[in-house]
């Protein structure tokens, strides 16, 4: 892939000012939204996505306390 624009260097962009910083970021952020969302996502995600839709219609979602328990649970020794 051949790009037009160089994309400067993270030291560079730690120099800059916060607020030109975050409208650099926000430029990017503005730029990605006008792309067509199947080219930034794999199919993969809207499949997920619906899946998750499915279980909060039918009441299978936990709160996050609940989840947050059965993550600690898994990584317990």
């Amino acid at each position: 892939m051949c790009y037009a624009f160089a994309m400067p260097n993270p030291d560079t962009l730690a120099q800059l000012p916060l607020a030109e910083r975050l409208a650099a970021m926000e430029s990017l952020w503005d730029s990605l939204c006008r792309d067509d969302a199947a080219e930034l996502s794999p199919p993969w995600h809207a499949q997920v996505l619906e899946e998750r839709v499915r279980e909060l219609t039918d009441g299978q979602h936990r709160d996050w306390h609940t989840a947050k328990q059965s993550l600690r649970k898994l990584t317990e020794r």
